[in-house]
Order: C-alpha cells, then structure tokens, then sequence
C-alpha cells in the first residue's frame, strides 16, 4: 500500500510534456535560425530523403514515441497492419482501439499518432499512454487510471460530510482522474470561502490499495473565521452609515462572531446587500441612486475583510400626475385606475410603480388580454423634483412559458415554489407576473435569496424560467416569561415550523404552565388547501387554570377549531372558523365566588369570521404599513352557551427618523360582548391587563366583586386599549450586539358586566375609568433569539387593580 498525492500526477504530465518536446525540439531548433543559404536547404533535403530510403528499403523499424516518428517526415506515410494494446486490464481492447485513428492497412502520419493520444487522454481513463511501431504493427501502451474504492474527508469540522460529498464529482466507482481531482479541490475551497473560512486549504492524498483501486482522502485545514471588520459607506449624505448597515444583511464582526455567520464575507451576499441597497433608496423616493462599486478587500495577514459601498445618492423625487394610456379594444383607462397604487404628491416609490403594473396585468388579462404588457414611462421635473408616471397598456408578443426550473431546493417540495406563479407551463409569459413571483417567493420566509433568470427556449416564442434559490432555517424555538404577585414565574415554550417537511406547511406546539396553570397548544395550517390559495388550519388545545389569588375557582377546558382563510386583494383576506370547546368549572376551596360563574360543565360550539387587512412591510420586524381586523363570534350553534362577540385591531407603523433607525407605532383595539337569551357568563366576558395595558397583571383591571375570597375579576362587556410606542438602536451600543430601546405609553379600560351577572353583589372599579401605564423596553437581538424586558409604571388605577412591574419573553432560531 502506498501514499501518493498530485505530485504523481504531475510527474506522470511531465513525462508526456517532454516527449511532445522531444517532438517539437527540431522545429523550434529550425526556428531560432535567422538565415540559411538555399544552397544549403537543398543539400539537407537530398541527405535526410537518401537516408529514410536507404532506412525504408533495408525495412528497418520505425519507432514512435508520443507523436514524434523517428526517421521519417510529416510528408511521407506509413501502414502498419494491426494494432496491439497492451497495458489494459479494465478497459476492453477493442474499446481502445476504437479511440486510435490510426486503422490498419491506412496509412497515417505523425499528425494520427498525436490524434490517438489525445483521444486516449480524453476518455479520462488512463494515467499514461505511448504508442510506438515494432515491424507491421502498431503498438498502444496504456496505463489505466485507478478506479475510487472510498472518498473520505478529514479535518472538517464546520462543514458536515455529507455538504463536501455532494459538492465533488470523484465518487466511489468512479475513475479516479488528475483534473477531476483538482476540480473536486477548489469546489471545496469554495465551499469554506462562503462559509467565510478563507484560510482553508485542501491537499487530495492516495491510497493505494491494490488491483488499480485507491481510497481518496481530501485532508482539510479549515483555517479561522474570515469576519467582516468594518463595512464603509461613502458618499451618503441623506441616511447614516449606522441605518444603511442595518438595511444590508452582511453585518461587521463583533462579540457574538462566534454564533452567527452573516458577519463572513460572502460575493453572492454583496450582490443581494446591493440589491437590497437600491430597493431602499428607490422606495425613499431616490429614483437616481447607483452603486459606484462594492468593494471586499482581503487583509490576509489579520484575515479580515474590509467592504466599502460607494454610491451616489441623487436627490429625493416624489411623483407628479400619473396617467393611463392603453391601446387594447374595450378597455377603458378609467376603469383601470383604482389598481394603480401611486398618486399624484406621495414620495416616489419603485415598489409601488412594480405593484401597479402586476395588478394591472392581471386585471387586463381577465378581460381576455393575456399577452398584455405594462410599460410604465417616467418624466423627471429636474427643477421641481418631481416624476410624472404614465402606465402604457399594450398587447405584447405572443410568448409562451416553455419549462420552470428550480435549482437549489434541497429541502422545499418543488410544488411549493411552482404554486408562486401565477402562471404554468404552456401558459402565457408576462414578465410583470414574474416579477410578483420572485417577490412572493421572498415573502415566504422559506429561502435566503431568490433569483429569477429566463432564456430563450426551443423556438423565438417559447421561453425558460430558472429559478435559482437559497435555503434557510424555517423551524424555531421561543419562549415567553413573566412574574406576577399571584401567579409567580409563569412561561411558555412554543416550537414553530413554517415549512414542515418541505411542503410549505405551518406546524406550531405550544407548552406553557406555572404554579397555578398549564396549557398545550397544538396548530397546522395547510397554506394551499385543495390546491388553491386558500389556507386551511386545525388548532387543538387543553387549558387548565387553578384557582389564584384574583380567581377563586378553577378552569379546565379542552376544545378546537377549524378555519379557512382566503386572500380576496394583496392585502385583504377573509377567514371563517369553527370552534368546539368542552369546558369543566370547579371551585376547588369552597370559597365564595361571583354570581356569574358557572359551576359544573358546559360546552360553547361557535363561528366566528374576521375581516384583515395587513401591508406591513416585515411581520417579524415592521418598520411601516397597517394591520387592521375585525373579527365577530357567534355561540350558539348547539352547545349550552349563547353570546355575540366583537373585536377590532388596528396597528400602524412608521419610520419616524430613518437615520437614528426611529421606528414608531400607534395601536388601537377594542370590542363588545353580550348574551343572547341567556347571562353572560364571567368566563365568556373580556378581560384586560398586561397583555395590552403594560404595568397590569393578566386580569388585572376591571370590575371585581368584593363579596368574593379574592375579589375576583368578573369581566366586562366593553373594553378598549391604546397604545403608542417608541423603538429605536440602543446608543453607544455597538451595533452588531442588536439592542433596542423603547419608551411606550398604554391605555384603556375595561367595564359593564351583565347586569343579571352582578345583580345584589357589591362591584367595584365598573366605572370605566381610564387605566394609564408608561414605561421602557429593551430588546436584544440575541442568539437565541429576540428577547424583550418592558419595565411599566401604572398612571391611573383603581385600588382593586391588580399591578405588574416586569415582564419579558423571547424566540430563538434553529
């Protein structure tokens, strides 16, 4: 057994390389002589031609070797009548000789011989070939490539096995080949270089094992962490380094390197940060911004990279008249209007102008058009800053959808990124419509970056979609905790999926409990129900809440619900669903407890459906648009409990300071409730606290009956609550820690139980008062996940409110 690397290969071209220069030595030799007399030529010529006669007449042999034939020139041919192979012990003989263009009874010249060897070469098979003539025949010495026993890695730690042997092309069974292997290389150091190892290196090592078979190890020195040191912006005048860094995804190296990998200089990642960068200026109304260039330097000596954005800003723009202009038959421009989404006055936006024409589209072709395009023209006003727009519907050409690729889903059902389109294989192509998908796609959550490429297909009027993308983690592990004076510690822990196996699918497992409750939570959302964009959900879940110092009795209950949503515009959707609780009401000490309170079991069978409407620009993290839903119940569909129920929530975010990263929000919600034919129950009433109106425990504000042991919250059947709050990047933080702060203010109020609920118990705190709380947060990006700390502090209360100073909770990703 032996150990060998690329050397051996190296040695074995070398060989080859000195024979071919064997070859060549007397033409290159002729080539360096500045001047021969013609005399001179003319006797070399008669010389070299007597002696290959003399040679030829005496039959002497003539010898190849590579492609130089010795004793006789280019000019003249030479028959051999068969041709032997020796050497080959995997490879069939004839199989070589069909690679020989030399055939025998042919005559050939030395020009075949090289052509023989180049084809024998090119079949990767052999390590070594020389051909050479013995009498009539023709001989063909092979050394055959070895053939891959096992393909092994070894010193990788950061990256698995399974990543490095799908990337390389050397397989067992395969033969083993010098460029196959120097390719398999660099793929690995790409590899490392994305995952930000720059320092990585590679040596490919052999071991022979006998009978031709090798075992091919790639030994690997994964290096440090290549982090991004310092990212530079030059020229930005209009927003800050700071807020032009938090736009990017690359973020500079810091305390917590170690636990993230965004901080590692990666060119697919510049590209999507430049991106990224343009869609963030045109949406703020920079309708002239560019790149100047995106620089990543290398300071190999630190291994740390320096990137550098330098752009040109331009100046702000905001729309001026937009107009509609079409040449199709029976369209009305009119008509069309109400898709438009910019307006005449608002700040420029390129996201708004790309939304306007996807509606358009499709709202053309509904009316028969389905090869309409949309042309959207501007016109700048230089002088007032402004950009007049006008949408120019026209029939397009006539091209088809010939095939959709997708590339790089490694996880994600392909189904699950075709469904996207709003158009198939076969159907009419609209580049507008394409342009919806890839922002669909995005929207998901489900990739680190998509990218859309088209080619031309088999015919001019047929064209391919490839769909390039990058996975990342859907699942995640979050957590929520509080303290209160009643409950003491309580929390929770939620596991969520929202692309469970590949399908799409959302999947969430909720446990939670303390000293004085439990709860088990079970949901999964099939987001394409029956085929459709129609989101189908399954929710159970078990509830039990013993009895606390501010409720004297305790509460089981077990129950579900099914529901359909279904999106009606972009931003609008409707949902109905049905519920099935089964409910078990004790009183555990005795105690005297609220009049209303249903002791015993009941069940509660209701439907209920909302009305939403969401353009928020990120659900995770908003930085601006509206969130609004108004959702009715109805118990009473079987079941021994009858009400009505009406809620509504309406919240607003804005960028208030761009530059200082200044991110505020205003939110409303209230509702009303009330029996139908029958006593609201307590725990049918709304109850208010800590959950909307900060520095209030759960329950903590409303109504109480003081004839209770504890003076138990009864409810109420109108509530309200306001909220107004403040984020922003914590100052002389660095920013890569991810620390905010926030200043809020919550208000509101809960009052009105059933009048026959109460009626001759002594009800305290039912005036509808205003309750008022002010406080901090912070949050922390951490890596386990965002975390959140509120400390409030209670403006207005009644004595009989129950109070909560601290509370926070928190999501990590996996």
């Amino acid at each position: 057994m032996g150990l060998f690397g690329l050397r051996d290969f190296q040695n074995i071209v070398k060989r080859q390389s000195d024979r071919r220069d064997s070859r060549n030595s007397e033409t290159s030799g002729n080539n360096k002589i500045k001047m021969v007399s013609r005399h001179m030529r003319m006797f070399q010529n008669f010389v070299r031609g007597a002696i290959v006669a003399v040679l030829l007449s005496a039959g002497a042999p003539v010898l190849f070797t590579n492609s130089a034939v010795l004793g006789a020139s280019e000019a003249q041919a030479a028959v051999v009548s068969r041709i032997v192979v020796k050497g080959n012990t995997r490879v069939d003989a004839d199989s070589v000789r069909n690679y020989v263009t030399i055939k025998p009874g042919k005559s050939y010249t030395a020009f075949d011989v090289d052509e023989s060897i180049r084809a024998l070469f090119g079949t990767g098979l052999f390590a070594d070939v020389n051909i050479s003539r013995q009498s009539s025949s023709l001989i063909v010495i092979v050394v055959e490539n070895p053939v891959i026993n096992r393909v092994s890695f070894e010193g990788n730690k950061k990256v698995k096995d399974e990543v490095l042997k799908g990337a390389v092309r050397s397989q067992p069974r395969s033969v083993l080949t010098q460029a196959r292997v120097q390719a398999d290389v660099q793929k690995v150091l790409e590899i490392y270089r994305r995952s930000g190892r720059f320092q990585a290196s590679v040596e490919p090592k052999i071991i022979e094992l006998g009978k031709n078979r090798v075992n091919l190890v790639f030994e690997i020195s994964e290096g440090g962490k290549t982090g991004v040191t310092r990212i530079s912006f030059i020229g930005n005048k209009a927003f800050s380094d700071r807020r032009l860094r938090q736009v990017i995804k690359t973020r500079e190296s810091g305390l917590l390197s170690f636990l993230r990998s965004g901080d590692t200089y990666d060119p697919d990642r510049l590209n999507a940060d430049q991106e990224l960068m343009r869609r963030y200026y045109y949406k703020k109304g920079y309708a002239d911004f560019r790149i100047v260039s995106a620089v990543a330097d290398l300071d190999r000596e630190r291994n740390v990279f320096f990137v550098t954005f330098t752009v040109d800003e331009g100046e702000p723009y905001t729309f001026g008249e937009v107009d509609i202009q079409t040449s199709l038959l029976n369209v009305d421009p009119e008509q069309l209007r109400s898709f438009i989404h910019t307006s005449a006055g608002d700040t420029y936006n390129a996201e708004a102008i790309e939304k306007s024409m996807e509606d358009l589209v499709i709202a053309v072709s509904r009316w028969g058009y389905a090869f309409a395009q949309i042309r959207p023209r501007g016109s700048r006003d230089y002088e007032n800053h402004t950009i007049s727009i006008t949408y120019f519907v026209d029939e397009g050409p006539r091209v088809y959808v010939e095939r959709i690729t997708i590339r790089g889903n490694t996880r994600t059902r392909g189904y699950v990124i075709r469904r996207e389109f709003d158009f198939a294989e076969g159907d009419a192509f609209n580049r507008a419509l394409l342009q919806k998908a890839e922002r669909r796609l995005n929207e998901l959550g489900y990739f680190k970056s998509v990218q859309i490429l088209t080619a031309q297909g088999s015919a001019p009027d047929k064209v391919v979609i490839t769909v390039v993308i990058t996975e990342e983690a859907t699942g995640a592990i979050s957590f929520g905790a509080g303290y209160s004076l009643t409950e003491g510690v309580v929390g929770d822990i939620t596991l969520t999926e929202k692309n469970f196996l590949g399908r799409g699918q959302y999947l969430k497992i909720k446990v939670g409990g303390g000293s004085k409750k439990r709860e088990y939570d079970f949901a999964f959302t099939e987001p394409y129900f029956l085929g459709r964009r129609i989101a189908a959900s399954v929710n159970l879940y078990s509830r039990e809440y013993e009895s606390t110092a501010y409720r004297t009795y305790s509460d089981k209950s077990i129950g579900g619900s099914v529901g359909l949503g279904v999106p009606i515009t972009e931003h609008v959707s409707v949902g109905i669903s049905y519920s099935f609780i089964r409910q078990v009401i004790k009183n555990p000490t005795g105690a005297v407890l609220p009049t209303a309170v249903p002791i015993g079991k009941r069940t509660i069978s209701s439907i209920s459906y909302n009305v939403t409407y969401d353009s928020l620009d990120n659900r995770q993290n908003p930085t601006d648009g509206i969130y609004a839903q108004v959702q009715q119940t109805f118990a009473g569909v079987g079941g021994s409990v009858r009400y009505l129920r009406t809620e509504a929530t309406a919240i607003y975010y804005h960028e208030l300071l761009s530059d200082w990263g200044l991110i505020g929000m205003l939110s409303a919600r209230g509702g009303v409730t009330f029996g139908i034919g029958q006593t609201l129950a307590t725990p049918d009433s709304f109850f208010l606290g800590g959950e909307k109106i900060r520095g209030f425990e759960s329950n903590g504000i409303g109504p109480r009956d003081t004839s209770t042991t504890n003076l138990d919250s009864v409810g109420g059947r109108f509530y309200y609550a306001v909220s107004a709050e403040a984020t922003m990047p914590m100052p002389f933080v660095p920013a890569d820690l991810g620390v905010t702060m926030a200043i809020f203010a919550d208000a509101g109020s809960l009052w009105s139980p059933d009048p026959k609920a109460i009626a001759g118990s002594p009800i305290v705190a039912n005036a509808g008062k205003l309750r008022a709380s002010v406080g901090v947060g912070f949050g922390w990006a951490s890596p386990m996940g965002p975390l959140r700390f509120d400390f409030a502090y209670a403006l207005l209360k009644n004595k009989a409110d129950k109070l909560e100073i601290f509370r926070f909770g928190g999501g990590t990703r996996f």
